[in-house]
């Protein structure tokens, strides 16, 4: 299982355009083509079609960084944006701003919540939320959707 976020536009926004997407580490993740190349030089990609819809921003990690994110102080912003009053991007910024200044403050304190099947990390939840931060900044008109 996994928790699914976006950001959504009032109106349609970019391009459409092919992308090529890999699961590890308990993520989604985008490849460039190259990237592709370099990790699998024997085999073709599968890409989908993404991009000129309301979406800006989407992206999914496993519900077993739920721990950690709680112990952040992130998990209801994150997981349950609705139940806090979260509605627009701009009303996770603070949230997400102190949840990482927490993680990133104490990496080996966090890293005892890394799941024991090893299906998502620290790391992961670093990267991620640093993600979506970033898409905070850009996008903060746009609308929070979370779904668990």
């Amino acid at each position: 299982m996994s928790l699914d976020v976006y950001l959504e536009m009032e109106s349609q926004v970019g391009e459409r355009r092919r992308a090529i997407f890999v699961r590890e580490d308990g993520q989604t993740r985008e490849l460039t083509q190259e990237e592709w190349k370099t990790r699998y030089p024997d085999r073709e990609p599968v890409s989908v079609e993404i991009g000129g819809d309301k979406c800006v921003f989407d992206r999914n990690i496993t519900h077993n960084l739920g721990s950690m994110a709680d112990a952040a102080g992130i998990y209801e912003h994150l997981w349950r944006p609705g139940e806090v009053g979260v509605q627009k991007a701009s009303d996770l910024i603070a949230p997400l701003t102190d949840g990482l200044s927490k993680l990133k403050s104490d990496p080996e304190k966090f890293r005892t919540f890394n799941p024991s099947n090893g299906w998502g990390s620290y790391e992961g939840l670093v990267e991620f939320v640093e993600a979506y931060l970033s898409a905070c900044h850009e996008w903060p008109e746009a609308k929070v959707r979370a779904s668990r």
